[in-house]
């Protein structure tokens, strides 16, 4: 047997002290198989985790930090190769080789490099089962040391981690940022941008915001038509910044619709959501999405994806798929988990379904998992049971006082103010001192959202005191108070219209207190200059909502419409014109900001949609602005049966709204424009108005009987006077005149000043051209101290209708 040569055993005891010595030194160079590809090459062949699981054990002393990134790789690529029903992941974080793989990772990812040690994790989380897992822990803080020289692509993936974690506001996501944003000029990349977009859109100011969407639209066209996911996120985001910005949804929407095939039901669940919550409208998009999704109803078979079906294509399915829907719904109820009764119950709220039967069995399962139920979804539920008018006392018994339970212990300011505003909506909604308590405590912290809310509340508890315990308690009015009080300093301490639209543009107008509107009107005309194309569409719905005429501010929106026409999305004139058309308005320069609106819009007039369309000719009717081509572009076949179609789809409030709206439209323009000789489509509504009283007088003030003068209508009414009744078309005596009397409550008028609303106004107008002296009577006249008499009312009605004057 040949010796070894001394040399050489030299060296090799050499090389082991060395290797006892300095065991890093060993790791970090030569010692080491000398290829990692054959380790590599051996786990891509493995095709499930056993095989990985063997290969672990046999090599777990050999394996580098990039083989120990290769192993967590095929693991996750053999679950994501699976359905959710074989998935296993339980069965894989359990596994002791899944422990030797994370013992692995935690003593090499120092070594790691960016791409590994973003991607290892990823996969972590994935498998993680705690809540703070150690090794995510250790990625992430290793991560964040690195994070300066990571490139978009990687940043991107490690900010989706922190998002799976709900680190939306913490100070690494702030940090990603700020990178975002110092080197937004060359980014070139808008797929991996996109998802930075909505992780750190919580965190973004205003101007950085639109930075981002300037930025979008920069890049937008080097996105292959196929992109449906980075449009996706480019939708999300603008749904997280409340911002909808016509011209990239409509990019967006183009490419959903070139892509309509390809979309799951998943996708097509998630852009109508977006699209709902964004107050956006595609009407081809919602046809295909319906047609698509209506070929999925026999194909889903299981509670999970049906009631995902059911929430999607509900609330725009036609009659008989709702039946379907239903039907099949009610066979699954017993085994509907506590999430998903929540889902079925808000579409039936969207689809405005009182089915009893079904809302009955959605109840006994809400009820069932009642205790597990977090506050906002307590809300939701008592939103939704509230709209569908479902009273059960039990029921409504231990929701409040889960309510409660939730309300004594939160001390978030936004939650508190929906659990109060949850308990406003059930019987009895009244609070007691810790509840009172609780708002007290949370009010210096609270926006403008938050303190309308409440503000909601309390007036609702005042109301249903007043109205069957007839009392007011000074809590109540105490709290009003203090509501004010902190609203008025909220707005008193605001320096831009931007950070007040912040909380602004959550805000409902027609919810606030009187005395907290007036201020928040008076610090809008406060930064009246700082109106712009950017935000002249959002205040402007503002606006349209207060019911609060502010010349200051309306003469402003149409300066900025007028000047700066072209920066505007046609898509949003509606928008604009709606407050003018709401309040009754007319600008200074009248003409000239109609027709620029009208003209920014005509070359769109195909492809508007066709409930816009008929909204905006609405309220353009009501200004008494007439432009021919738009409202023939409304009356015709090709349009009607465009609408028809879109009626199918909308909920049976909004069909009703829609189709009166049209009718009115009809009328207006017949009456006004008989020139544009438009038909009278709906030719019975259109000659006749609902009024509160009428009557026939003849040349000497003296009431005649309606039956001689009213016989082409085919009636014959005994008394002199009849509430709406249809009395055109019949001729009277010469010297006779016709007499409509009108009672105009607080609704009729702006909040602010006793100026008639537009529609109002437009049909005094038309009552007018039919023949009527119209008699409109206030109720703050009718109400007042000098009317408080029945012969004081008496003789008021007498001097008005008949020119008596009592001497």
């Amino acid at each position: 047997m040949k010796k070894t040569p001394v040399f050489l055993d030299s060296l090799v005891t050499d090389m082991l002290r060395l290797r006892a010595i300095c065991p890093f030194s060993w790791r970090v160079f030569q010692f080491r198989p000398i290829s990692c590809e054959p380790l590599i090459i051996q786990m891509n062949k493995c095709t499930d985790e056993e095989q990985i699981f063997d290969f672990i054990e046999r090599n777990k002393a050999i394996l580098s930090e990039k083989q120990v990134g290769c192993a967590f790789d095929m693991l996750w690529k053999l679950q994501k190769q699976k359905t959710s029903l074989l998935k296993n992941i339980e069965d894989v974080r359990d596994h002791p080789q899944f422990l030797t793989l994370r013992n692995l990772a935690t003593n090499k990812f120092k070594l790691m490099n960016d791409d590994t040690l973003v991607n290892v994790l990823h996969i972590t989380q994935r498998f993680a089962g705690e809540s703070h897992d150690p090794l995510v822990e250790a990625l992430v803080t290793e991560a964040w040391k690195r994070l300066e020289r990571f490139d978009i692509k990687l940043l991107s993936e490690f900010s989706s981690c922190l998002a799976d974690q709900r680190l939306y506001f913490s100070p690494l996501m702030g940090k990603i940022a700020d990178i975002v944003h110092r080197n937004l000029e060359t980014t070139q990349d808008l797929s991996s941008l996109s998802v930075l977009m909505v992780n750190i859109s919580s965190l973004i100011s205003r101007h950085f915001q639109q930075q981002l969407v300037n930025k979008t639209e920069l890049l937008f066209d080097t996105i292959d038509s196929s992109e449906v996911n980075v449009a996706t996120r480019i939708t999300r985001f603008l749904r997280n910044i409340k911002y909808c910005y016509q011209p990239l949804l409509e990019k967006c929407n183009n490419i959903f619709l070139s892509n309509v095939d390809q979309l799951d039901l998943d996708s097509i669940s998630k852009i109508l959501r977006l699209y709902k919550l964004l107050h956006f409208n595609s009407f081809e998009f919602t046809m295909m999405a319906k047609k698509k999704l209506t070929e999925m109803i026999p194909l889903c078979n299981h509670p999970a994806s049906f009631v995902k079906l059911f929430v999607t294509l509900g609330p725009i399915a036609g009659p008989e798929e709702k039946k379907q829907l239903k039907s099949t719904l009610l066979l699954m109820s017993e085994d509907l988990t506590g999430e998903q009764a929540l889902a079925v119950l808000r579409a039936m709220e969207d689809m405005e379904s009182r089915n009893s039967h079904l809302i009955k069995r959605v109840t006994s399962v809400l009820h069932k998992h009642l205790d597990s139920y977090k506050p906002l979804e307590l809300l939701k539920i008592t939103q939704a049971l509230t709209f569908l008018r479902f009273q059960r006392k039990e029921f409504s018994a231990k929701l409040r006082e889960l309510l409660l339970s939730h309300l004594k212990i939160s001390f978030i300011p936004t939650e508190v103010s929906f659990l109060v505003y949850a308990i406003s909506l059930l019987p009895s909604p009244h609070l007691d001192e810790v509840g009172i308590s609780r708002i007290e405590a949370v009010l210096p912290q609270c926006d403008l959202n938050n303190l309308s809310s409440f503000a909601t509340s309390v007036l609702r508890w005042i109301q249903y005191d007043h109205m069957y315990l007839d009392s007011i308690t000074g809590k109540q009015l105490k709290l009003l108070q203090k509501l004010d009080h902190y609203g008025r300093q909220r707005l008193q301490h605001s320096n831009s219209l931007d950070l007040l639209w912040e909380e602004l543009k959550s805000v409902r107008g027609n919810t606030f207190p009187e005395s907290l509107l007036e201020e928040t009107i008076a610090t809008l005309q406060h930064f009246v200059d700082e109106i712009n194309y950017i935000n002249v569409v959002e205040i402007a719905s503002f606006i349209s909502n207060t019911d609060y005429l502010s010349t200051l501010l309306l003469d402003r929106i149409a300066s900025v419409a007028v000047q700066q026409i072209e920066k505007i999305h046609p898509f949003t004139i509606l928008a604009i014109i709606l407050p003018f058309s709401t309040l009754n308005y007319d600008p200074p320069q009248r003409d000239e900001f109609f027709g620029t609106c009208v003209q920014h819009l005509n070359s769109y007039l195909g492809i508007l949609d066709p409930l816009m369309l008929v909204y905006l000719g609405f309220s353009l009717a009501t200004l008494q602005y007439f432009p021919e081509d738009l409202l023939k572009s409304i009356f015709n076949i090709e349009f009607l049966s465009r609408l028809d179609s879109q009626l199918e789809i909308l909920s049976s409030s909004l069909s009703a709204r829609v189709q009166f709206h049209l009718m009115e439209l009809n009328r207006s323009i017949c009456l006004e424009c008989p020139e544009f000789q438009i038909p009278w489509f709906h030719d019975r509504f259109c000659q006749q108005y609902n009024k509160d009283f009428e009557c026939i007088l003849d040349k000497r003030k003296k009431p005649l009987p309606y039956g001689s003068h009213n016989t082409a209508l085919g009636q014959l009414p005994e008394m002199p006077w009849e509430p709406n009744t249809e009395i055109v078309g019949s001729r009277l005596p010469p010297g006779a005149e016709r007499i409509a009397l009108e009672f105009l409550d607080s609704k009729s008028f702006c909040r602010n000043i006793p100026h008639m609303k537009g529609k109002f106004a437009m049909k005094k107008r038309h009552l007018e051209i039919l023949g009527y002296r119209v008699i409109q009577i206030s109720q703050f006249e009718w109400n007042s101290m000098a009317l408080s008499t029945k012969d004081a009312r008496m003789d008021y009605l007498r001097e008005r209708i008949f020119g008596e004057v009592k001497s």
